[in-house]
């Protein structure tokens, strides 16, 4: 399960990677960031394919989704200049909490 769970993060930061570009590929028009970004979306769910096999699904896009999802909004902050107030810092700390509860639920 630890290795699952490794894939699982590799897979998690692919998928932010790739989403972080989106905005560079410029609705899909610009050829280069749209391959980076299909690649890396298709990737990303290859990997989560993966670890499905090893890991409750539910589980699996719990984290997957939650993670990916508050790492991008920290990404959105830091490198592509998104705003960061009190409400969005309680959302993700919703999420993380979300995800740490199916861990320690899903454990047991």
């Amino acid at each position: 399960m630890g290795l699952a769970m490794a894939v699982l993060l590799l897979a998690i930061g692919i998928e932010v990677g790739a989403t972080a570009a989106l905005p560079r590929a410029d609705g899909f028009h610009d050829p280069f960031w749209t391959t980076i970004v299909l690649i890396g979306y298709a990737v990303s769910i290859w990997m989560l394919a993966i670890v499905v096999r090893q890991v409750p699904v539910s589980v699996a896009y719990a984290i997957w989704a939650g993670l990916g999802t508050a790492a991008i909004a920290v990404v959105g902050v830091v490198l592509l200049g998104e705003s960061w107030d009190l409400t969005k810092v309680l959302a993700l700390t919703l999420i993380i909490v979300g995800v740490v509860v199916l861990n320690l639920h899903g454990a047991h």
